[in-house]
């Protein structure tokens, strides 16, 4: 089956998320993602609200900058999450958009090596093994949770390029594609981040969630229009989604079948209505998608 999520986008204030969550909750999405982008809502604190405010919603976030944090902060993070709400949490990491990190004094000279070494490390400290590791940017000294999850997380790294797609089959459980991502690109990520798996010899199931603009409604060709020129997207691609239920949820399954194991619909950032936005992905577009 296809998982189906949405996006609670950052571009909204913080107090909005709660009506969201619920909303979403109560509709009975699969999943509600959250971005940790700069220098919006932080990830880690919005998700532990939206999992407090719901009952049954998986919560995701997609994703932390690892520039920005210690690796055995975000192991105490994710793990105390997922033992608070088990089962409910969904956790991505990534290095981060580099314009940003440089704002913070952040900015390293090899993300990818950083990429590397915060994602081993990570998911060692979330097995509750003690780590020692001495590396380029990741430095731990007999580190151990007191408390890691009873059943660890999958852990997803955000990529788009060969070396971060690669790095994903290798080293982590799931692979998240971003916003303008085609039906073509996830084939071509999918051969790349197995070409990884095989490397670091993993054969369990890897995740790809890919994030797909979506507008419905009064004006959504518009909106999606607008917003693929903010953000930059090569329209020769199929790179977004505009119509009723029927037509979005015909547009997702090209994605699954492209090889996306989830798709997150991204709403405009001047969608109307954004709990609305939630309901119309559970109730109207959820069943048509296998």
């Amino acid at each position: 089956m296809t998982l189906l999520g949405a996006v609670f986008l950052p571009q909204l204030p913080p107090e909005r998320l709660r009506a969201v969550a619920q909303a979403a909750d109560r509709a009975g999405l699969d999943e509600l993602w959250l971005w940790e982008d700069c220098f919006r809502e932080s990830g880690i604190a919005s998700a532990a609200a939206a999992l407090a405010w719901t009952d049954r919603l998986r919560v995701a976030v997609g994703l932390l900058p690892v520039p920005l944090r210690n690796v055995a902060l975000t192991a105490m993070e994710i793990a105390t999450l997922e033992r608070m709400f088990p089962g409910r949490v969904a956790m991505g990491v990534g290095h981060g958009v580099q314009d940003w990190m440089a704002q913070v004094g952040e900015r390293v000279e090899s993300p990818v090596t950083l990429l590397r070494e915060h994602v081993t490390v990570l998911r060692s400290l979330l097995r509750g093994e003690e780590v020692t590791f001495a590396g380029r940017y990741v430095q731990l000294d007999g580190v151990r949770l007191d408390w890691p999850p009873l059943d660890p997380p999958a852990l997803a790294v955000g990529a788009s390029g060969p070396r971060s797609l690669r790095l994903s089959g290798e080293v982590a459980d799931a692979t998240i594609l971003t916003g303008g991502t085609s039906p073509d690109a996830v084939r071509a990520a999918r051969v790349l981040i197995d070409e990884g798996r095989i490397a670091g010899g993993r054969t369990e199931p890897h995740r790809v969630t890919v994030f797909v603009l979506a507008a419905t409604g009064p004006g959504a060709a518009e909106r999606l229009a607008a917003s693929h020129r903010d953000w930059g997207h090569d329209l020769t691609q199929e790179v977004g989604v505009a119509g009723d239920a029927a037509v979005v949820a015909a547009a997702v399954r090209r994605w699954a079948d492209a090889g996306a194991t989830a798709v997150v619909l991204q709403p405009t950032a001047d969608d109307p209505d954004p709990e609305d936005f939630v309901r119309f992905v559970a109730r109207e577009v959820r069943p048509l998608v296998p």
